[in-house]
Parts: C-alpha cells; structure tokens; sequence
C-alpha cells in the first residue's frame, strides 16, 4: 500500500519572480574569487561575479571586455555576468 497516494499537494502561494533588469557595460578590473569591476553604459561602477553556467565552462573575462549585466533588485551596487560579447 502507498501511504503518499492520500495526501494532498500543498499550494505555493509564492508570488512569481521579477526578471531581473539587464545592462551593458565593459569590465575595468578583475578582482579575486571571480568577481570584477564593471562600468556600465550609464557610467556607474558596480562590482558584479560571474553567473553559474560562465564559471562552470570557464569562459574567461579581463578587462576591457563587454559584457551583459543582471543587476540585483536589492542592491544597485552589485550584479552578475550572464555573457560576454565577441
């Protein structure tokens, strides 16, 4: 006998995520651990890490480089490198 079969699914009453808002930018400064120091189109500086998929086929970025940005809806300062232009 399943004892799992009875019971009832739980309702996610989470409300659906944001996207998150993506800039451009060009890289001044590589820092340790991955993490670097972006100018974006703008003019702000903000330091940004590299996103998971980047780190995992160790796609490489110094500076000078142009890049696209996720900025973190928490905070304006930080961000995470989705792709790196050719």
């Amino acid at each position: 006998m399943r004892k799992n079969k009875d019971k009832k699914k739980k309702q996610n009453n989470v409300p659906p995520v944001e996207p998150a808002e993506r800039k451009e930018g060009i890289v001044l400064e590589a820092l340790p651990g991955a993490h670097f120091k972006v100018k974006l189109e703008t003019g702000e500086e903000l330091m940004a890490h590299l996103a998971g998929k980047l780190r995992l086929y160790r796609i490489k970025i110094l500076p000078g480089d142009k890049v696209t940005l996720e900025l973190s809806p928490y905070d304006i300062g930080k961000g995470r490198i989705v792709y790196r232009k050719k």
